[in-house]
């Protein structure tokens, strides 16, 4: 069963929707902070960082909001089960990521709008975690790269 507060569902359930573009919305960082805190909450040893388009300032994307979770590889299974009792479930999708790199998914109520959350569960020295945070930090630091960013995605998203 998933943890509640006040008898309302932390994380609820996510909804699969066709790819669209949405434009940077300034609540995704206080989106990325609540999950952030909902993590750390029961798994206080667990890194959390904002990562994907809704991490750069501006950058618009497909709106959902990514968390990568980092964890120590012997804390996997206890990670994913916290995510399962916060009330993430597994990826749906045709081609998920493996157990072994898995992704969850929900939505979060903030401020009166559903937000769809994409929470990516590492372990501690996987390179793929370094990369997901130096691609971001460039993103926020290059308004050039950010803008050919935008355009590739956007370009995908109407291909969908």
């Amino acid at each position: 069963m998933a943890l509640q507060r006040s008898g309302t569902r932390l994380i609820e359930q996510y909804t699969e929707l066709p790819a669209s573009w949405v434009s940077y919305d300034v609540r995704f960082p206080a989106v990325a902070a609540r999950v952030g805190s909902l993590v750390h909450e029961h798994m206080p040893s667990v890194s959390v960082e904002h990562i994907g388009s809704t991490a750069v300032p501006g950058c618009g994307g497909k709106g959902v909001v990514d968390v990568m979770i980092v964890c120590a590889s012997n804390c996997l299974e206890l990670t994913k089960d916290a995510l399962a009792a916060l009330g993430f479930q597994p990826q749906s999708t045709r081609d998920p990521f493996p157990e072994s790199r898995p992704m969850r998914v929900g939505t979060l109520r903030h401020e009166g709008q559903i937000f769809r959350i994409h929470a990516h569960i590492l372990t501690l020295g996987a390179p793929e975690a370094e990369t997901l945070v130096a691609f971001r930090d460039r993103l926020r630091a290059d308004p050039a790269l950010r803008a050919e960013y935008e355009a590739c995605k956007q370009t995908i998203v109407l291909r969908s």
